[in-house]
């Protein structure tokens, strides 16, 4: 089967990557930051990039024809692991709102900094799809 690339219209246009590329039953979710449509990271904290590059995630794959509970793999890359454990409640509560009670296996990672200088966290995803 080969690869199909997703780049949803409601995403800001990807420069020299894809938001998300079909292999198989699997969707290999590009790592996403708190950009919206129009290339702009939004205004707030930790919370609210959050939310927003989870729901860009999201918003890939469902452009892909994957819901959250076939997500398998998350990885989060935070500028302040510290910021994110403070605000866990809150985050988690966006999660549940966003994707459900159904955890994939999933890893936080502390760097130093991201693509945006204004970025405190990046989300990257993998999901295999239940019907193919």
């Amino acid at each position: 089967m080969p690869r199909r690339i997703v780049n949803p219209p409601e995403l800001a246009e990807p420069i020299g990557f894809a938001h998300g590329v079909v292999a198989d039953s699997f969707v290999y979710l590009g790592g996403q930051t708190a950009l919206d449509q129009h290339g702009e990271i939004v205004p707030g904290g930790i919370v609210e990039q959050f939310a927003r590059a989870f729901g860009n995630v999201l918003t890939t794959l469902r452009a892909a024809g994957g819901a959250p509970a076939d997500l398998v793999d998350v990885t989060i890359y935070l500028t302040d692991v510290d910021d994110y454990r403070r605000h866990g409640r809150e985050i988690g509560r966006i999660w549940r709102e966003l994707a459900g009670t159904e955890y994939p296996a999933m890893a936080g990672i502390g760097v130093t900094r991201l693509w945006q200088p204004e970025a405190l966290i990046e989300i990257q995803a993998v999901a295999c799809l239940q019907s193919t």
